[in-house]
Protein backbone atom coordinates (compact mmCIF):
# COMPACT_ATOMS: atom_id res chain seq x y z
CA UNK A 1 0.00 0.00 0.00
CA UNK A 2 1.14 3.85 -1.02
CA UNK A 3 0.50 6.00 1.87
CA UNK A 4 0.98 9.95 0.61
CA UNK A 5 0.58 11.30 4.24
CA UNK A 6 3.75 10.25 5.88
CA UNK A 7 5.63 11.54 9.29
CA UNK A 8 8.65 11.07 7.82
CA UNK A 9 9.67 8.26 10.09
CA UNK A 10 12.14 5.19 8.49
CA UNK A 11 9.89 2.52 7.47
CA UNK A 12 5.94 3.16 8.21
CA UNK A 13 4.61 6.17 7.84
CA UNK A 14 2.08 5.05 10.36
CA UNK A 15 3.94 4.60 13.21
CA UNK A 16 4.53 7.94 15.33
CA UNK A 17 7.30 9.85 15.83
CA UNK A 18 8.04 10.42 19.66
CA UNK A 19 8.13 14.02 20.47
CA UNK A 20 8.60 16.34 23.42
CA UNK A 21 6.36 18.66 24.66
CA UNK A 22 8.80 21.80 24.88
CA UNK A 23 5.69 24.01 26.01
CA UNK A 24 2.35 24.43 27.00
CA UNK A 25 0.24 27.42 26.92
CA UNK A 26 -3.14 28.08 29.12
CA UNK A 27 -4.94 29.27 26.70
CA UNK A 28 -8.98 29.17 28.11
CA UNK A 29 -10.23 27.43 30.92
CA UNK A 30 -10.72 24.40 28.63
CA UNK A 31 -8.24 24.12 26.11
CA UNK A 32 -4.21 24.48 25.66
CA UNK A 33 -1.53 24.92 23.47
CA UNK A 34 1.35 22.08 22.97
CA UNK A 35 4.35 23.04 21.19
CA UNK A 36 5.99 19.86 20.28
CA UNK A 37 9.42 18.68 18.56
CA UNK A 38 10.67 15.34 17.71
CA UNK A 39 13.17 13.72 20.18
CA UNK A 40 16.06 13.84 17.42
CA UNK A 41 15.31 17.20 17.95
CA UNK A 42 13.81 18.23 14.83
CA UNK A 43 10.63 19.04 13.23
CA UNK A 44 7.95 16.53 13.42
CA UNK A 45 7.11 17.59 9.73
CA UNK A 46 6.37 20.94 7.62
CA UNK A 47 2.46 20.79 7.13
CA UNK A 48 0.76 23.73 5.02
CA UNK A 49 -1.76 25.87 6.72
CA UNK A 50 -4.81 23.97 7.31
CA UNK A 51 -3.36 20.25 7.48
CA UNK A 52 -3.22 18.14 10.63
CA UNK A 53 -1.28 15.87 12.74
CA UNK A 54 -2.55 12.67 14.32
CA UNK A 55 -1.07 13.21 18.05
CA UNK A 56 -1.22 9.45 20.17
CA UNK A 57 -0.82 9.01 24.14
CA UNK A 58 0.33 5.68 24.90
CA UNK A 59 -2.57 3.87 26.66
CA UNK A 60 -5.24 6.32 25.91
CA UNK A 61 -5.73 6.56 22.38
CA UNK A 62 -5.08 9.32 19.23
CA UNK A 63 -6.99 11.87 17.28
CA UNK A 64 -6.73 14.27 14.62
CA UNK A 65 -5.53 17.90 15.44
CA UNK A 66 -4.93 20.81 13.48
CA UNK A 67 -1.42 22.42 13.77
CA UNK A 68 -1.76 26.00 14.59
CA UNK A 69 1.54 27.14 13.69
CA UNK A 70 4.70 26.27 13.23
CA UNK A 71 8.82 27.20 14.02
CA UNK A 72 12.15 26.16 12.51
CA UNK A 73 12.47 22.72 14.79
CA UNK A 74 8.71 22.53 16.11
CA UNK A 75 4.71 22.42 15.91
CA UNK A 76 1.57 23.57 17.50
CA UNK A 77 -1.58 22.11 18.36
CA UNK A 78 -4.28 23.86 20.02
CA UNK A 79 -6.47 21.10 21.86
CA UNK A 80 -9.79 21.53 23.77
CA UNK A 81 -10.63 18.97 26.58
CA UNK A 82 -13.76 17.56 25.02
CA UNK A 83 -12.62 13.49 26.30
CA UNK A 84 -10.63 11.23 27.73
CA UNK A 85 -7.99 11.53 25.21
CA UNK A 86 -8.27 15.25 25.32
CA UNK A 87 -8.46 15.67 29.49
CA UNK A 88 -4.92 13.27 29.26
CA UNK A 89 -3.10 15.87 27.05
CA UNK A 90 -4.14 18.58 29.26
CA UNK A 91 -3.07 16.55 32.20
CA UNK A 92 0.38 16.10 30.58
CA UNK A 93 3.41 18.36 31.45
CA UNK A 94 6.39 20.07 29.26
CA UNK A 95 9.17 17.45 28.60
CA UNK A 96 6.47 14.44 28.59
CA UNK A 97 6.39 12.42 25.55
CA UNK A 98 3.56 11.94 22.37
CA UNK A 99 3.41 10.40 19.14
CA UNK A 100 2.93 12.58 16.39
CA UNK A 101 2.66 11.78 12.93
CA UNK A 102 1.69 13.93 9.71
CA UNK A 103 0.85 16.05 8.03
CA UNK A 104 -2.59 15.29 7.01
CA UNK A 105 -5.33 16.66 4.48
CA UNK A 106 -5.30 18.90 1.85
CA UNK A 107 -4.36 22.76 2.71
CA UNK A 108 -5.44 26.01 2.68
CA UNK A 109 -5.31 27.49 -1.15
CA UNK A 110 -2.57 30.09 -0.31
CA UNK A 111 -0.86 30.52 -3.72
CA UNK A 112 -4.65 30.72 -5.18
CA UNK A 113 -5.08 33.15 -2.50
CA UNK A 114 -2.04 35.61 -3.06
CA UNK A 115 -3.23 39.13 -4.34
CA UNK A 116 -6.81 38.43 -2.81
CA UNK A 117 -8.17 40.30 0.23
CA UNK A 118 -8.80 37.90 3.28
CA UNK A 119 -11.01 37.78 5.58
CA UNK A 120 -10.60 35.23 8.46
CA UNK A 121 -13.82 33.98 10.86
CA UNK A 122 -13.09 32.10 13.46
CA UNK A 123 -15.39 30.87 15.90
CA UNK A 124 -14.62 29.37 19.65
CA UNK A 125 -11.85 26.68 18.73
CA UNK A 126 -12.64 27.04 15.49
CA UNK A 127 -9.71 30.05 15.41
CA UNK A 128 -7.43 27.02 15.63
CA UNK A 129 -6.38 25.92 12.01
CA UNK A 130 -7.36 29.38 10.49
CA UNK A 131 -4.52 30.60 12.76
CA UNK A 132 -2.08 28.67 10.55
CA UNK A 133 -3.21 30.49 7.88
CA UNK A 134 -3.29 33.98 9.18
CA UNK A 135 0.33 33.10 10.43
CA UNK A 136 1.57 31.95 6.84
CA UNK A 137 0.08 35.51 5.04
CA UNK A 138 1.38 37.58 7.46
CA UNK A 139 4.64 36.18 7.34
CA UNK A 140 4.49 36.83 3.61
CA UNK A 141 2.72 40.05 4.00
CA UNK A 142 3.50 41.38 0.43
CA UNK A 143 1.80 38.60 -1.39
CA UNK A 144 -2.02 39.36 0.56
CA UNK A 145 -3.93 42.55 0.37
CA UNK A 146 -6.22 43.65 3.30
CA UNK A 147 -6.08 40.55 6.23
CA UNK A 148 -9.23 40.93 8.50
CA UNK A 149 -9.77 38.74 11.35
CA UNK A 150 -13.83 39.00 12.52
CA UNK A 151 -13.91 36.22 15.61
CA UNK A 152 -15.98 35.26 18.75
CA UNK A 153 -16.73 33.56 21.49
CA UNK A 154 -18.89 32.68 24.36
CA UNK A 155 -17.25 35.21 26.75
CA UNK A 156 -13.56 36.88 27.18
CA UNK A 157 -12.32 34.21 28.59
CA UNK A 158 -13.45 31.64 26.15
CA UNK A 159 -11.16 33.81 23.39
CA UNK A 160 -7.89 31.38 21.90
CA UNK A 161 -4.70 33.00 21.27
CA UNK A 162 -5.53 36.39 23.50
CA UNK A 163 -1.70 37.66 23.14
CA UNK A 164 -2.29 37.69 19.42
CA UNK A 165 -5.77 39.39 19.09
CA UNK A 166 -4.51 42.08 21.64
CA UNK A 167 -0.60 42.38 21.33
CA UNK A 168 0.45 41.01 17.67
CA UNK A 169 -1.93 41.29 15.16
CA UNK A 170 -3.50 44.65 15.99
CA UNK A 171 -1.81 47.17 13.21
CA UNK A 172 -0.37 44.44 11.20
CA UNK A 173 -3.99 43.44 10.36
CA UNK A 174 -8.36 44.32 11.07
CA UNK A 175 -8.97 42.51 13.91
CA UNK A 176 -12.79 42.51 15.24
CA UNK A 177 -13.47 40.75 18.53
CA UNK A 178 -16.46 39.47 19.61
CA UNK A 179 -18.14 37.89 22.83
CA UNK A 180 -21.98 36.28 23.38
CA UNK A 181 -22.64 38.04 26.07
CA UNK A 182 -21.35 41.28 27.97
CA UNK A 183 -19.42 41.24 31.30
CA UNK A 184 -17.46 43.87 33.17
CA UNK A 185 -13.99 42.92 32.27
CA UNK A 186 -15.16 43.22 28.21
CA UNK A 187 -15.49 46.32 27.09
CA UNK A 188 -15.47 45.41 23.10
CA UNK A 189 -18.57 44.30 20.83
CA UNK A 190 -21.02 42.26 22.64
CA UNK A 191 -23.17 39.68 19.95
CA UNK A 192 -22.90 37.03 17.67
CA UNK A 193 -20.46 36.34 14.61
CA UNK A 194 -23.02 35.92 12.38
CA UNK A 195 -24.78 39.30 13.00
CA UNK A 196 -20.97 41.08 14.03
CA UNK A 197 -20.18 39.71 10.35
CA UNK A 198 -23.22 41.44 9.07
CA UNK A 199 -23.19 44.28 10.53
CA UNK A 200 -19.31 45.12 9.34
CA UNK A 201 -20.46 44.30 6.10
CA UNK A 202 -17.05 43.60 4.16
CA UNK A 203 -16.92 44.12 0.82
CA UNK A 204 -17.02 40.93 -1.35
CA UNK A 205 -15.14 42.18 -3.58
CA UNK A 206 -11.37 40.60 -4.74
CA UNK A 207 -12.23 38.95 -1.31
CA UNK A 208 -12.37 35.59 0.20
CA UNK A 209 -13.36 34.21 3.67
CA UNK A 210 -11.51 31.83 5.16
CA UNK A 211 -14.50 30.64 8.09
CA UNK A 212 -14.25 27.91 10.78
CA UNK A 213 -16.52 27.17 13.86
CA UNK A 214 -19.32 25.90 14.87
CA UNK A 215 -22.11 24.31 12.73
CA UNK A 216 -24.69 26.56 13.75
CA UNK A 217 -22.50 29.41 13.49
CA UNK A 218 -21.08 28.46 9.66
CA UNK A 219 -24.76 28.29 8.76
CA UNK A 220 -25.97 31.78 9.86
CA UNK A 221 -22.18 33.37 8.33
CA UNK A 222 -22.64 31.66 5.62
CA UNK A 223 -25.99 33.19 4.77
CA UNK A 224 -24.59 36.93 5.87
CA UNK A 225 -21.91 36.26 3.38
CA UNK A 226 -24.23 35.50 0.90
CA UNK A 227 -26.55 38.68 1.44
CA UNK A 228 -23.07 40.56 1.46
CA UNK A 229 -22.58 39.43 -2.32
CA UNK A 230 -19.85 36.59 -1.57
CA UNK A 231 -19.66 33.72 -3.59
CA UNK A 232 -19.60 30.53 -2.96
CA UNK A 233 -16.41 29.38 -4.57
CA UNK A 234 -14.47 32.57 -2.91
CA UNK A 235 -16.26 31.13 1.03
CA UNK A 236 -13.65 28.06 2.51
CA UNK A 237 -13.93 26.34 5.40
CA UNK A 238 -12.57 23.41 7.05
CA UNK A 239 -14.46 19.97 8.01
CA UNK A 240 -11.22 18.56 9.80
CA UNK A 241 -13.77 17.57 13.06
CA UNK A 242 -14.57 14.70 10.71
CA UNK A 243 -11.70 13.11 9.54
CA UNK A 244 -10.85 9.81 11.58
CA UNK A 245 -7.79 7.39 10.58
CA UNK A 246 -6.27 10.44 7.96
CA UNK A 247 -6.23 7.96 5.12
CA UNK A 248 -9.26 7.08 4.17
CA UNK A 249 -9.48 3.35 5.21
CA UNK A 250 -12.00 3.18 8.10
CA UNK A 251 -14.52 4.98 6.00
CA UNK A 252 -16.23 7.29 8.67
CA UNK A 253 -15.66 10.74 6.84
CA UNK A 254 -17.31 9.96 4.25
CA UNK A 255 -19.82 11.87 2.58
CA UNK A 256 -21.41 10.67 -0.87
CA UNK A 257 -18.47 10.19 -3.21
CA UNK A 258 -16.09 12.19 -0.92
CA UNK A 259 -13.64 10.99 1.96
CA UNK A 260 -12.96 14.24 4.12
CA UNK A 261 -9.72 13.03 5.09
CA UNK A 262 -8.25 12.06 1.42
CA UNK A 263 -10.42 15.11 -0.34
CA UNK A 264 -10.29 17.67 2.40
CA UNK A 265 -10.59 18.44 5.14
CA UNK A 266 -10.53 21.68 3.04
CA UNK A 267 -13.05 22.57 0.67
CA UNK A 268 -15.04 25.68 -0.77
CA UNK A 269 -18.62 26.09 0.04
CA UNK A 270 -19.46 25.30 -3.13
CA UNK A 271 -18.00 22.18 -3.53
CA UNK A 272 -19.84 21.21 -0.27
CA UNK A 273 -22.77 22.44 -1.98
CA UNK A 274 -22.23 19.53 -4.47
CA UNK A 275 -22.31 16.52 -1.70
CA UNK A 276 -25.49 15.23 -0.47
CA UNK A 277 -27.73 16.49 2.67
CA UNK A 278 -26.62 13.68 5.33
CA UNK A 279 -29.48 12.31 7.35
Amino acid sequence: MTLTHGCGCAGNPLIPKSCTILKITEETPDVKTFRLRAADGTKPFAPMPGQLAMISLAGVGEAMFSVTAQGDDWIESSIKRVGELTEALHDAGEGDRLGVRGPYGNHFPASSLKGKNLLFVGGGIGIAPVRSLILYALERRADYGDIDVLYGSRSYADLVFKEDLFENWPGALGTHITVDAGESCWQGHVGFVPAYLEEMAFSPENRACILCGPPIMIKFCLAALEKMGFSKENIITTLEMRMKCGIGKCGRCNIGSKYVCLDGPVFTMAELDELPDEK
